[in-house]
């Protein structure tokens, strides 16, 4: 069974499908947590707390699985900077929540990153490459998930109707960190994916602004 959840933390955490917002945003949440010395997870919520915030949710464990992986990311890149184990998937794993419940979330979450750094082209076999060297210890099973889903051809409304209800704003959220949003591919594939999850100009306006993304909607 392919791990979605550790893939999810490994995307996140070794930021290996944007080089735009999500890192700029990694950065400055990394930045600020390992920079006094305390070691990832002590940010004051770290990235989970910033998407629990803009989710609507509460503190470090704000935002569900999203919020939980993004606080599993900041401790694995600590332990990746200490030569540690990274952290088992079970850990991101929300209470109240089945892991296999987690895992289909994960899977969302992963494509929602990947669909969303491929809306402004195809991504080729160099690139696809390049993001599985990044991805530290996977399986083979993981690795070939992860190429599958950077060559599946880019299917949106497939991919909305796969969304269940309530991951919405998350699967927003995942998508506007994988992108920088400076080209109009990346504006019209979010306005796609935002209409087709229902969501208003407004909910999406506020979480780009609290993701220090440009709006979407003026």
């Amino acid at each position: 069974m392919v791990d979605a959840i550790k893939i999810l933390g490994s995307l996140m955490g070794n930021n290996a499908v944007s080089s735009g917002l999500g890192a700029q945003v990694l950065k400055s949440v990394l930045g600020g947590a390992l920079g006094g010395g305390s070691g990832a997870g002590a940010s004051g919520g770290g990235l989970g707390g910033l998407l629990g915030g803009v989710l609507g949710g509460g503190g470090a464990s704000g935002g569900g699985l999203l919020g939980g992986l993004a606080d599993a990311a900041l401790k694995q890149f600590g332990q990746n900077q200490a030569g540690s184990a990274p952290a088992a998937s079970d850990e991101c794993v929300p209470a109240g929540m089945s892991h296999q419940q987690a895992n289909d979330e994960a899977t969302i979450l992963i494509r929602a990153m990947i669909y969303a750094a491929k809306a402004d082209g195809r991504v080729d076999r160099e690139e696809t490459e390049n993001v599985l060297q990044r991805l530290g210890e996977i399986t083979q099973d993981e690795i070939d998930f992860v190429r599958q889903e950077l060559t599946r051809p880019l299917d949106v409304e497939g991919f909305i109707r796969s969304i269940p209800r309530g991951m919405e704003q998350q699967v927003y959220a995942m998508s506007l960190l994988a992108i920088d949003l400076d080209t109009h591919p990346e504006a019209k594939y979010l306005h796609q994916l935002a209409q087709g999850l229902g969501m208003s100009p407004q909910v999406c306006n506020q979480i780009n602004q609290q993701l220090g993304a440009p709006p979407l909607y003026s």
